[in-house]
């Protein structure tokens, strides 16, 4: 029991709040263990807005971002498969917006909404917005969200065969749909109002494994 507890203490670093601007998470290595727990500000969610900023070499399976709920492990997952396109999962339904320009060892923007009224989803790849397509689903609560890892349970279940080697930065979330002209800011670096659930420079986190938080190789975070 007091190896289990040290080996807990010596593999997660506490949660913390921390300003993350001009900095980004490290993934180096494939592995089922190594990933970030963001705590969110919000728990209660009719609509989504995700941006984050990525980099990897990958060519196979791996998600982006992955948020459970309670009753499904896909409640919002941005996820590239090895095939052409990137996939939007919302509460298990899925789309496919394909013809993606992804290319690897490049920083990409990719920004997703979607809002239980309509059932609606799109995705932004950098200035590239793709059509809207329905994947339906009702409000979701009580998440855990994570980077570095597709949760296949509830905060859990991970697959290294489909967690994420490479950077992540510059993550926000609204628990609402940002317009058209409001994620063009947020790719062209400009002023843009933070993320209301996850704000990349206040967030509560906590890193797992083999995850560093380093300087970004490159500048993006707007002061």
């Amino acid at each position: 029991m007091e190896f289990v507890l040290l080996l807990l203490m010596v593999t997660a670093c506490a949660a913390i709040t921390q300003d993350l601007c001009g900095k980004m998470f490290t993934f180096p290595q494939e592995s089922n263990t190594a990933y970030v727990k963001l705590t969110p500000e919000r728990v209660d969610f009719g609509a989504i807005t995700v941006c984050l900023r990525t980099i990897t070499d990958l060519n196979r399976n791996h998600g982006l971002f992955s948020l459970s709920a309670p009753s499904d492990s896909n409640a919002f997952l941005i996820f590239k498969p090895t095939a052409d396109g990137i996939q939007i999962y919302v509460l298990g339904q899925k789309e496919t917006f394909g013809g993606e320009d992804y290319k690897v060892n490049t920083w990409h923007s990719i920004c997703s909404t979607w809002d239980s009224v309509t059932g609606v989803a799109q995705l932004w790849l950098d200035n590239k917005p793709f059509i809207r397509k329905y994947v339906g689903g009702a409000r979701i609560r009580n998440p855990s969200i994570v980077l570095g890892q597709e949760q296949d349970s509830h905060g859990g279940g991970f697959d290294k065969t489909q967690s994420f080697v490479g950077m992540i930065s510059d993550v926000h979330m609204w628990d609402y749909t940002l317009s058209a002209c409001e994620i063009q800011e947020y790719v062209d670096e400009l002023n843009f109002t933070p993320g209301n659930v996850l704000n990349w420079k206040a967030l509560d986190y906590t890193t797992y494994g083999r995850v560093l938080t380093e300087l970004k190789t490159i500048c993006s975070c707007t002061e």
